[in-house]
């Protein structure tokens, strides 16, 4: 358990310097992706007030990775998506971890590519409102929109997909028979 936390806050660090970083570079956007995942990753911790309780490392991981190479520029398109769709799957992973809420594997892979979606979505408007109001260039036209409405369902699919695996196979915090809630200590 307390391998899964140092690892998870760890990873929690590394997206909060990139939300500095991106600040500091001028991207708005980028920074408040940073800093809403960072926030996504911590709730667990703060609202059990245990340090131990955390998501997955893994997915705390990719959520570093998407966030840190979206700020990079690496591979921007799809770094992005992964990014997005990272973030939307913790936030699922949190439901039905932390929550009443009770989601088969399969449904809970489906409900996060309509949350990642819905996300990308309130994206697109930031986006929007950002090249309104700051004269940047993040939608260049209706058919990129399209196409990028697209290309992050089939990322967050796949990224769903690969976790349904992975969560089946391996066992470790966050499985079956190992839940992220630490075993209260008589």
């Amino acid at each position: 358990m307390t391998t899964n936390a140092v690892l998870g806050w760890a990873f929690v660090g590394v997206v909060i310097l990139i939300a500095a970083v991106s600040l500091l570079l001028a991207s708005l956007l980028g920074g408040f992706l940073a800093l809403i995942a960072a926030g996504i990753l911590v709730v667990p911790a703060v609202l059990r007030r245990d340090w131990r309780v955390m998501l997955p490392w893994p997915l705390a991981l990719v959520v570093a990775v998407g966030v840190t190479a979206r700020t990079f520029g690496v591979a921007p398109e799809v770094s992005g998506y992964v990014a997005i769709a990272s973030v939307a799957l913790a936030a699922v992973v949190e439901l039905d971890s932390f929550t009443d809420v009770e989601m088969s594997r399969r449904f809970a892979v489906l409900f996060s590519v309509m949350t990642t979606i819905a996300f990308q979505s309130w994206w697109t408007i930031a986006g929007y409102y950002s090249d309104q109001w700051f004269g940047t260039s993040f939608i260049l036209s209706q058919a990129e929109l399209q196409w990028d409405l697209v290309a992050v369902m089939v990322v967050s699919l796949v990224m769903g997909l690969l976790f349904l695996w992975y969560f089946d196979r391996i066992e470790h915090v966050g499985s079956r028979h190992q839940p992220v809630v630490p075993e209260e200590s008589s």
